[in-house]
């Protein structure tokens, strides 16, 4: 969502240019990020329908961007369709106006890379290491993407701040070390709050997290739909690969399914460890096959609550469109 800027901003934004600026965050959004603190123990986030930390603008250009994926019935990309080929509904009701439309194969990413460092992974954690530093090594592009890298047990660690420079990447990887319990939906909270609302930017960006984990959670302070709730604020595709190799319908793999579904990304579970390494392939080659597209809700209103998103692909059959679910408008 973007914001006009026609009020004295708050000092949050006062280094940036008269544009525009963000208030719930925008990937899409040039010119602004929001001031947030991190999640410290026992805090949550607040119980209305926005984080109390992150500041509006209230004079709204009602305009709503959304990255998204095609494929057809046998999972393969759909990279060729234009903006006739969409229907897209806010709230179930055909949009305003599609205002732009673009394929987006090149567009400059930000990218998490959060491993689960618990003791629950310990067996497979430096094959899955392995697998993370050829990913960052094929998908970081120098001078143009960027990425972070957390390890988190019970609390997250940055082991690699925001960098285009994969030798330190892949250092901040080999640093983590497994042990403890295990806190996910705070580092998933940290992540897209801490890092990626703070991250500045001088264009359009797509924003995603990899998560790597077994998806069982014994020590958060947020829930896990507060952790969703916040990456869908944030406008964060989330990835979500499982350790889990048994194969046996786990429990955490369905918590897995339900961050990346809400999000807009894929859930990954591989069967045995030479699978992580295809799955995070196939999710480089997602990140290169996204569509982006920019439109006007019919009767906006800033009700501060949650829209839903739903694009169709309607001039040919058997195509599946995936996307984050919804945003949240501001409050007034």
């Amino acid at each position: 969502m973007k914001f006009r800027r026609t009020l004295p901003l708050l000092a949050a934004f006062a280094l940036w240019p008269p544009s525009y600026v963000t208030a719930q965050t925008s990937n899409a959004n040039q010119n602004a990020t929001n001031s947030v603190s991190a999640v410290q123990p026992g805090e949550k986030p607040s119980s209305g329908g926005e984080d109390e930390s992150i500041s509006t603008i209230r004079k709204t250009v009602n305009e709503v961007d959304v990255v998204f994926t095609v494929t057809d019935k046998h999972g393969h990309y759909i990279k060729d369709l234009k903006k006739q080929d969409f229907k897209v509904l806010d709230d179930n009701k055909p949009v305003e106006q599609i205002r732009s439309f673009h394929s987006e194969a090149d567009l400059p990413l930000q990218v998490g890379l959060l491993i689960d460092a618990s003791n629950s992974v310990r067996d497979r954690f430096k094959f899955e290491q392995q697998a993370a530093v050829e990913f960052l090594n094929q998908t970081i592009r120098p001078h143009y993407d960027q990425a972070f890298v957390v390890g988190f047990d019970v609390t997250p660690e940055v082991t690699q701040d925001f960098t285009d420079d994969t030798g330190a990447l892949a250092v901040g990887v080999r640093q983590l070390r497994p042990g403890g319990g295990t806190a996910l939906y705070d580092a998933l909270y940290f992540a897209c709050r801490d890092k990626l609302l703070k991250q500045p930017h001088n264009g359009p960006v797509r924003r995603a997290i990899i998560l790597l984990s077994d998806g069982e959670d014994n020590q958060s302070h947020v829930t896990r739909e507060e952790a969703i709730d916040m990456a869908q604020r944030a406008e964060v595709i989330v990835y979500t690969i499982s350790t889990n190799m048994t194969g046996d319908g786990h429990h955490g793999d369905k918590v897995l399914e339900r961050i990346a579904d809400a999000t807009g990304g894929r859930a990954y579970v591989p069967f045995q460890l030479t699978e992580v390494a295809n799955a995070f392939a196939a999710i480089q080659d997602e990140l290169r096959s996204q569509y982006a597209i920019s439109y006007s809700p019919a009767d906006f209103k800033l009700d501060g609550r949650y829209h839903s998103i739903e694009i169709l692909a309607q001039n040919q059959k058997g195509l599946r469109v995936r996307s984050r679910k919804g945003y949240y408008a501001p409050a007034q």
